[in-house]
């Protein structure tokens, strides 16, 4: 039956593959291009924990910024992280680059897991997918998406994350020694389009006569997930200090560690995942309040005031004013970018 898993899935794919600008057509040679794990290893890093829609144009971005790992490489990190903006999880942003220079100095990727999961912010998905894609090694390739599809065909009803193991093994048995790129693509395709975490549409998927998940008549109850747990509710501040009749505001940037790190960035109160802010302005003066944000985290969710402030007066620590008729070009992450929208309303 595995056999005959990968054979009809990959004729699946043929006919119903997605048009992406990180892809080849399948059954596609691989191109004889340092570009090419280049800007597999991009979108694949960039794809983590968000939507392809939402990648497309960050993906545009940097590989007209810096078509080549090597032009990445000499990037300054601030240049970087101000094309992130807006992506979240900004830590992928910081080991983007620390990989790219690890990468340009070793002479380009290796193409095998092992030595790929050696590089800064590669974990075991990731390094799998770049071999089986960029360099068609047969690597078993376990997302969210293929999670899913895996756990239903089989009817894997352990809950998660206990029954990681047994989805691997099932996901390794399918796994063909040919078009290994191919065949990974094609079960993430299959999970974001058809095997769906809510009315997955069952009739259209090629595997439905071996989804024993279906035959169960239960497949959205697969892969079963842990109860949430409550997420904590933080609250902050975020001032908005301009000078010069509100021509000019003061930004400063994040420390590289800790959320939103390296980031470009209004000054707060210190609030944290774990704590409240202070509501201790940086400067004394007659603050205003404009309002508040709503901002949601992994591990917990924010609700940022703003106050505003016009002033004369030099402003305590690192930061540079600038422009607010350019704010939108600062790279402030969403957060702030929603502070900052508050206040220019």
């Amino acid at each position: 039956m595995t056999a005959s898993i990968s054979e009809t899935l990959l004729a699946w794919y043929d006919a119903h593959a997605r048009d992406l600008p990180w892809r080849l057509p399948p059954q596609s040679a691989l191109p004889d291009d340092p570009a090419w794990p280049y800007r597999v290893w991009l979108s694949e890093v960039m794809l983590q924990q968000t939507t392809v829609a939402a990648v497309k144009p960050y993906f545009a971005k940097f590989t007209s910024l810096w078509p080549s790992v090597e032009a990445l490489a000499a990037a300054p990190e601030g240049d970087i992280m101000t094309a992130w903006a807006g992506l979240g999880y900004y830590s992928r942003a910081r080991n983007l680059l620390k990989c790219a220079r690890v990468v340009a100095e070793r002479g380009g990727f290796p193409d095998n897991e092992a030595e790929l999961r050696a590089l800064p912010g590669l974990g075991d998905y990731t390094a799998a997918a770049i071999a089986a894609i960029a360099f068609g090694r047969r690597a078993v390739v376990v997302d969210a998406n293929v999670e899913r599809v895996v756990a239903r065909l089989f009817a894997i009803d352990t809950p998660l994350p206990g029954a990681r193991k047994a989805i691997r093994d099932a996901a390794d048995a399918i796994t063909p020694e040919r078009r290994a790129g191919d065949f990974a693509q094609a079960m993430m395709d299959l999970g974001s389009d058809l095997c769906t975490a809510k009315a997955p549409r069952c009739l259209l998927c090629p595997l439905t006569d071996v989804c024993a998940g279906r035959q169960r008549g239960e497949p959205e109850r697969l892969p079963v997930k842990p109860p949430k747990r409550p997420v904590p509710e933080r609250r902050g501040t975020a001032f908005w200090i301009t000078r010069r009749q509100g021509m000019e505001v003061w930004l400063v940037t994040r420390p590289t560690t800790g959320m939103l790190g390296g980031m470009r960035a209004l000054p707060d109160d210190g609030w944290t995942a774990r704590r409240d802010g202070s509501g201790t302005a940086p400067i004394e003066g007659a603050w205003r309040s404009l309002g508040a944000v709503r901002h949601g985290f992994t591990h917990a969710r924010l609700t940022l005031e703003v106050k505003a402030l016009e002033t004369a007066a030099a402003v305590p620590g690192e930061g540079q004013w600038w422009p607010v008729s350019r704010i939108a070009d600062a790279g402030l992450a969403s957060l702030f970018a929603k502070a900052a929208a508050l206040a220019l309303v």
